[in-house]
């Protein structure tokens, strides 16, 4: 096992110290602060904190205060999965937030639901992180879309605003989401009448696409389809221009990070991606949450610290209806949540623990982000 777990526990609320006696409720969370994709932990991590503290501010559950305990698990499943073991089986948790990504999502929800402690991941988008080929794990649930309907939204999307009738899919073959995203989003593209004229996997430590990007050139598509997370679609995207790849640019919610323009450069202006929230959605409870993060953190939040506060907020909920502050019992609650307003939509759940509820469609201009369409289930 590796050794880079980093142990933080995090009080929150002023009487939470007073408290610390046994008249807390103790959750873990889950979220990689460092490591490739770390933007994207933080950001959850600032979210789901921002939730638990203005719960704890209010007096708590019950006059009960949240205790937070967080594990930085690096993006590595096995760190993931250990995470889970140290909460559950040493912090005692009556409840998980996190991970983020798809494959550390997976091998924490193994770990809890083995151990029969509800989980909720804000952000990991494969179908596997709920139902795995052994069938629903009833003790997970998550609180963003899933990829067969994030695939056929950028399917739709690029045939049906931007007219394109040939894509080029390039893909991680190591990683869980970047797979499963791009066979989900051949499926709706060539059903609904499109050609794949390229289709290329990459190891995940590539980071030379010159030779894969010539054959995309050769290939004239009309979208190139990039679905992987920032620090490697920025690489793809910059040297796609550089090869004189022209076709629309398009990706998925693993784009949305501060830094993918300073990876990519100005050759992201111009390209798409589904995500789970718009900063400029006019609704008056983006704004209001936006204003309160920007006031806290210094920026719009993005899809991650949103869905990151989204599923902190079911999991308080939860808690409220729960009749006892135990598993089983919040794992009943959850599954029982039906039209909860979150920043993100409202929220109900299906029968595999997963919302149904809208994706957007934002774009790269030159001054950041710009929010394109919603796309309703």
């Amino acid at each position: 096992m590796k050794s880079r777990i980093v142990s933080t526990f995090v009080f929150l609320g002023l009487g939470v110290l007073a408290c610390a006696g046994g008249n807390t409720i103790k959750v873990g969370l889950v979220a990689p602060l460092t490591g490739e994709v770390r933007t994207f932990g933080q950001s959850m991590r600032n979210g789901a904190m921002q939730a638990f503290d203005e719960v704890n501010a209010a007096g708590g559950l019950n006059g009960r205060q949240i205790q937070v305990m967080v594990r930085d698990d690096a993006n590595d499943p096995e760190e993931s999965a250990e995470a889970g073991r140290q909460l559950i089986d040493g912090a005692g948790v009556v409840a998980v937030v996190g991970s983020v990504s798809s494959g550390c999502s997976e091998a924490l929800a193994a770990r809890c639901q083995s151990a029969r402690v509800p989980m909720i991941t804000p952000t990991a988008t494969n179908p596997m992180v709920t139902m795995p080929p052994e069938g629903r794990r009833d003790f997970v649930f998550r609180a963003c879309y899933i990829d067969p309907f994030q695939g056929t939204v950028a399917a739709r999307f690029v045939r049906d605003s931007l007219g394109a009738v040939t894509a080029a899919v390039l893909y991680d073959s190591e990683n869980d989401y970047s797979r499963g995203l791009a066979e989900y989003f051949i499926t709706a593209f060539t059903g609904d009448g499109g050609t794949v004229v390229n289709r290329q996997s990459y190891p995940d430590d590539q980071v030379d696409f010159t030779a894969v990007l010539a054959e995309v050139r050769r290939s004239s598509p009309d979208v190139l389809f990039l679905p992987d997370y920032y620090n490697r679609a920025g690489l793809i995207v910059r040297q796609a221009r550089e090869q004189g790849v022209t076709a629309w640019l398009m990706g998925g919610d693993g784009w949305d990070s501060p830094k993918m323009p300073a990876i990519a450069g100005d050759a992201i202006v111009g390209g798409f991606f589904t995500s789970h929230f718009s900063a400029d959605d006019p609704r008056p409870e983006v704004q209001a949450w936006s204003d309160k993060y920007e006031a806290k953190y210094g920026q719009r939040p993005d899809a991650f610290a949103t869905l990151g506060y989204d599923a902190a907020l079911l999991l308080v909920e939860a808690l409220r209806r729960a009749a006892r502050p135990e598993p089983a019992d919040i794992r009943d609650a959850i599954a029982g949540i039906s039209g909860f307003p979150c920043v993100s939509g409202s929220v109900s759940f299906d029968a595999s623990g997963n919302p149904i509820k809208p994706a957007v469609v934002l774009q790269y201009a030159a001054e950041g982000q710009r929010y394109i369409a919603t796309v309703a289930p």
